[in-house]
């Protein structure tokens, strides 16, 4: 019994201390996506300055998602229908996402502090 407990309380322990590096990764994640109708959207409208994964679920071959700022140019391709990860350094500015061929109508701006 007393092993058992002592197992329990070690994967305990390891879950607690593995938390805060869960929330550092979940936290430096965005999600944007664009279609399958005329839509274009970034989960989050304003973010701290740091390195972040960008998730991009490219749901449309009629429509591609770039998001441009300081230093930052990427894009997936207007015919691609799939998932798209890029990791990129955000500075302090204003980031913008849009679909090429939709530019008009869809698009969008990310704040960074």
């Amino acid at each position: 019994m007393r092993s058992l407990n002592l197992s329990l309380t070690t994967a305990v322990a390891a879950l607690v201390l593995a938390a805060p590096t869960f929330a550092v990764t979940n936290s430096n994640t965005l999600t944007g996506t664009d279609g399958p109708g005329f839509t274009i959207t970034m989960n989050k409208k304003t973010v701290k300055a740091g390195t972040y994964v960008i998730v991009i679920h490219d749901r449309s071959p009629i429509h591609n998602f770039r998001l441009s700022g300081p230093g930052v140019n990427k894009t997936t391709s207007v015919t691609a229908v799939g998932t798209t990860k890029w990791t990129v350094k955000l500075k302090k500015g204003t980031y913008r996402f849009v679909c090429d061929p939709h530019a008009a109508i869809m698009k969008g701006v990310l704040k960074v502090t």
